[in-house]
């Protein structure tokens, strides 16, 4: 790690937390694969350059970082898929935070410092919220309606128009547009939210969920030429379903 500092701390949490996601969502195949019960003790590892790896624990007691659950793969046949995949994203939750706070106890921050990086990860949806789509979503979301707004482009796959407003809505002044806006959408892929950057975005058809165009590999010009759009996690789903 490059620096000591609470931002420091937050950018290796982003990126092991955003391998983890990736293997609980758009990796969830090879990830289940991956898992063989008949296989030794496996443990899922993010990594700070954002990818994921399923690896023997280590050696070292006490270790150098926390360890995370260990033995996953053994209960993958006993249970719903997922099901299965829920609980391993609220370990992966916890092990995140075991891994932030080691680092904060490591580099002594004192009580500020420490709530400065509670805060910025307190901020993120946890990884449990984004595998089972229950982040927290704005009104313009969850009426499963595409929209544009200042702070970056929404598509519902061929860039569709969103409904016009109600008399209601137009004339209950800007406190309810206000919170709409504060709440932002979430990722389905990263679990990151709208952060006010010109960023392509697209809607899955079938888990209605929002993505980043760059995380599910879907350009705008790709876009134009979808009529109904399944992520990556929903194509796996349905792939598992016909087999």
């Amino acid at each position: 790690m490059e620096g000591r500092a609470a931002e420091d701390v937050f950018k290796d949490f982003r990126g092991r937390r955003a391998g983890l996601i990736k293997a609980l969502t758009t990796d969830v195949r090879k990830f289940y694969d991956k898992c063989d019960p008949a296989n030794e003790n496996l443990c899922l590892y993010g990594l700070p350059n954002g990818s994921w790896e399923l690896n023997l624990p280590v050696d070292e007691v006490p270790p150098e970082l926390p360890e995370p659950a260990l033995g996953i793969n053994f209960s993958r046949d006993g249970m719903p898929e997922e099901n299965w995949v829920s609980l391993i994203a609220v370990h992966s939750d916890s092990w995140l935070i075991a891994v932030a706070f080691y680092f904060g106890a490591r580099f002594s921050f004192d009580k500020n410092e420490r709530m400065r990086l509670f805060k910025m990860i307190n901020d993120l949806p946890t990884i449990f919220e984004v595998v089972t789509g229950n982040a927290k979503q704005s009104k313009d979301q969850s009426g499963n309606s595409g929209r544009s707004k200042s702070g970056g482009v929404k598509t519902k796959a061929a860039k569709r128009s969103p409904p016009p407003p109600s008399r209601e809505e137009s004339e209950s002044g800007d406190d309810d547009g206000e919170e709409g806006e504060g709440q932002g959408e979430f990722c389905g892929v990263c679990g990151e939210s709208d952060d006010g950057e010109e960023e392509f975005w697209i809607w899955c058809d079938t888990c209605e969920k929002w993505f980043h165009g760059k995380c599910v590999k879907i350009t705008p010009a790709r876009a134009e030429h979808i009529k109904h759009y399944k992520c990556p996690s929903c194509c796996g789903s349905n792939k598992k379903h016909r087999a």
